[in-house]
């Protein structure tokens, strides 16, 4: 007896599960997986063989973040297309998960590309402008990454994440982002406290004061200003909005926050294991007050601009404290 035809929608598989049966770009899926994997087993190689490799060692490296970049992008475009392809999908995009993890190999190809002239014309690149620089360009990659594998695939429209043109609306919005710093940074310091007395160690700032008016100046304007505007787009514009649409906006709200706190923190070290558990446990918690209301000010206000006000006071007020502090102790 032949089973009657359902309407159901054929279960497709997911981007974990290796198959290329049933997959509306098969192509595409296989090349993600494939260049991903490769693309790690350079990179581990290349920091396993560290410099006693020779001039090898960076070539493989660099080679292996391109591999890298490459494979999570089509990974990314291979997800997307298989949600649009599924009937009554709420949002027929890629993870904000994937398309992150898109970003840091490409971010980090571009430090590289501008660290060799910074080098060369004798610019620190851990210094202000290299910072600032690099900044821009994480910024920039976060922008073209959503344009590439979102807008351009009709996933999300600008306006649908709340990033819209600026207008008569767009001051009003920032400076009433901006006036809730205040509150924010009061809650964050006894949480950031209450932490450091029980694990002993001194958060660092990836922005650190620098005691000079010029380095103040290009910090600020990589913590104030662009880190907020690249920020924002990715984790309240796109990653709140395609959460919200799939999990509501309560679960996107506090899956939002806990994403932006776990990125922050990925790249935090630490003398031995204990201290950067500790670094790794402060950053993450002191930053949860501040996710919190830059995503209930983005799912309340349903623009960018009230939380890249917010943003942007409460990044600018501790770098000018820090600052501060720096030069009260000199």
């Amino acid at each position: 007896m032949i089973p009657p035809e359902s309407d159901e929608p054929t279960p497709r598989p997911g981007t974990s599960t290796f198959t290329i049966e049933g997959r509306s770009a098969p192509g595409l899926f296989v090349v993600g997986w494939l260049a991903t994997l490769t693309g790690l087993v350079s990179v581990a190689v290349a920091l396993l063989a560290g410099q006693g490799a020779g001039l090898a060692t960076p070539i493989l490296l660099v080679a292996g973040l391109l591999v890298l970049a490459v494979g999570l992008i089509a990974g990314a475009g291979s997800q997307g297309i298989e949600r649009r392809a599924k009937r009554g999908a709420a949002y027929a995009g890629p993870s904000p998960l994937l398309v992150f993890a898109a970003s840091v190999p490409t971010s980090l190809l571009a430090v590289i590309i501008l660290g060799v002239p910074m080098s060369l014309l004798g610019i620190a690149v851990d210094g202000p402008v290299g910072r600032l620089a690099s900044v821009v360009a994480q910024a920039l990659l976060y922008v073209a990454l959503i344009r590439l594998l979102v807008v351009d695939t009709g996933a999300l429209t600008w306006a649908q994440m709340g990033i819209r043109r600026p207008d008569r609306s767009t001051l009003p919005e920032l400076v009433g982002g901006a006036l809730w710093a205040g509150p924010v940074i009061l809650v964050t310091i006894p949480v950031a406290a209450i932490l450091g007395t029980i694990f002993p160690v001194t958060p660092v700032s990836p922005l650190p004061p620098t005691g000079e008016t010029t380095g103040l100046i290009l910090h600020l304007l990589a913590g104030a200003i662009v880190a907020p505007i690249g920020e924002e787009i990715l984790f309240r514009g796109f990653a709140t909005t395609a959460w919200m649409r799939d999990l509501g906006r309560g679960r996107a709200l506090v899956r939002g926050a806990l994403f932006f706190a776990v990125v922050h923190v990925l790249t935090i070290s630490g003398g031995d294991a204990g201290e950067a558990m500790g670094l790794a446990l402060i950053g993450f918690a002191s930053r949860i007050p501040v996710a919190l209301a830059l995503g209930w000010l983005f799912l309340r206000r349903t623009s960018i601009w009230a939380p890249i006000g917010l943003h942007a006071a409460f990044n600018g007020i501790l770098i000018v404290l820090g600052e501060i502090a720096l030069r009260a102790g000199a």
